[in-house]
């Protein structure tokens, strides 16, 4: 049996090196296809059962040996679609199954991939080149938290965004400790402060300085007497801008034997009988300040009530100050320094773009300049990566050996970029030159107990 032996062992080495010469020869192919994940060849030997002093070396048989844990090279892209995985986890997608007047249907079944190269479809679908629809979670538009926990497959609208009005004005300011106003003099005592004559706002009764209200006979001599405490534009429901100047105005000080106080004053009609007929409302607290600078009171945010400019009404704003947004120190300058002015409010836009944020959410521009999250982009992670069935388009899905998908891996998505194939193309040239030679060898011995076994069969003539 050991010519038969020999030549059986050789056919087994020629059929595992035929199967090594078929993977390397699929790796080379796929050296430049995204998210690839080469396969590798593992030979095991098949031994006969035979007394220790009689064993052979036996045959071969060869497996493949998956390398979906193996990280290709991440490269930069131009397209804002485009992910990358950095570290473990699968993109979760879904195949088509057919489709019905124009818009793809799907079975909800879920399969992975490592193949980020999304782009949006015309029906608003994120698809890779392979085919495969991205799935994720959705967010709500408003406070950006993920709704629900089952991803679905992402379809983003092209629909406007509706307007937003104004609700809240982040304001921190400095306020100098002497305002240098038109007015201010240092050698006249109380010329920085903001003097009257004042007049009750015509709505109410009360005549406190809360509700200070300046008549228009009045403007030129308040502008003289107050600083600029900068601008931001609001918006009301439907989207419209509505400009809002502020101007701070100093009423008390230390130094006069009061207490360090100011107003906050806005404009709310600047379209009166003649230009320089302005008239500038009292947002409605006193802000009082400590020696040292620190803003005493309001302790809280202050709300405008019913904010209303040149007619259009705003509704209830809240200017949001958060800890020691507010300060009264020393400036040489004399003026207000603002160091942030923001609302919450936007006019309706319409989608100009989708690119990948933060933590994997996918982030929609629009015209109005507003960036919104709708979805977020979850990785999925297995227990038995390698031994996930390999599909086409370099997708994978869970087998039994595998274990079931688990959502949270530790890998980060990556935005704009694309993970490359994980082949080295010099390592397949030096195990195509190996298994090239192994197989000519296991000619050879095929050749030579062919001729063993014609010397043999010679003896009998």
């Amino acid at each position: 049996m050991g010519i038969f032996g020999a030549m059986t062992t050789a056919i087994s080495g020629l059929r595992a090196q035929s199967f090594a010469l078929e993977q390397i020869s699929g790796n080379i192919a796929n050296s430049q296809t995204v998210g690839f994940k080469r396969n590798e060849t593992s030979f095991v030997n098949l031994v006969a059962d035979a007394a220790p002093l009689r064993q052979t070396s036996g045959g071969v048989d060869a497996f493949t040996r998956a390398t979906n844990t193996v990280q290709g090279d991440v490269v930069n892209s131009t397209v804002g679609t485009h992910l990358s995985i950095s570290g473990d986890g699968y993109f979760i997608v879904e195949n088509a199954t057919g489709s019905a007047d124009g818009n793809p249907l799907f079975s909800g079944v879920s399969n992975y991939t490592r193949r980020g190269d999304f782009e949006l479809d015309r029906n608003g679908y994120l698809v890779n080149g392979s085919g495969y629809y991205l799935k994720g979670l959705t967010l709500d538009p408003t406070t950006g938290n993920v709704n629900g926990s089952l991803p679905s497959v992402i379809q983003i609208s092209n629909d406007f965004i509706p307007a937003r009005a104004t609700t809240t004005i982040d304001y921190r300011a400095n306020l100098a400790s002497y305002p240098l106003t038109a007015s201010a003099d240092s050698g006249v005592a109380n010329s920085e402060l903001l003097a009257g004559p004042w007049t009750n706002d015509p709505t109410t009764d009360n005549a406190t300085p809360a509700n200070r209200y300046v008549q228009y006979s009045d403007v030129s001599k308040f502008l003289d007497q107050t600083i600029s405490g900068g601008a931001t534009t609001v918006f009301d429901s439907a989207g419209a801008p509505v400009n809002v100047q502020l101007r701070w105005g100093k009423i008390d000080s230390a130094a006069s034997g009061g207490t360090e106080s100011w107003n906050l004053f806005y404009l709310q009609d600047s379209t009166t009988s003649t230009a320089a007929d302005p008239v500038w409302r009292n947002v409605g607290t006193e802000y009082t300040f400590s020696t040292a600078g620190k803003m005493t009171a309001p302790t809280g945010n202050v709300t405008i009530s019913n904010l209303t400019v040149n007619g259009v009404s705003i509704g209830d704003v809240t200017l949001n100050h958060g800890a020691a947004g507010v300060t009264q120190f020393a400036d040489p300058n004399g003026v207000a320094r603002v160091t942030d002015i923001d609302q919450n409010g936007f006019a309706a836009g319409e989608l100009v773009g989708v690119s990948m944020g933060e933590n994997g959410r996918i982030i929609a521009s629009y015209t109005n300049g507003e960036s919104i999250g709708l979805a977020q982009v979850p990785l999925a992670s297995f227990n038995g990566d390698n031994a996930l069935a390999k599909l086409n388009g370099g997708a994978f899905a869970e087998t039994q050996q595998s274990g079931a998908a688990i959502l949270g891996a530790q890998g980060s998505i990556v935005g704009q970029s694309l993970e490359g194939s994980n082949t080295d193309i010099a390592d397949e040239f030096t195990k195509l030159i190996v298994t090239q030679q192994a197989y000519a060898a296991g000619t050879r011995i095929v050749s030579s107990s062919d001729e063993m076994l014609k010397e043999a069969l010679n003896m009998l003539r």
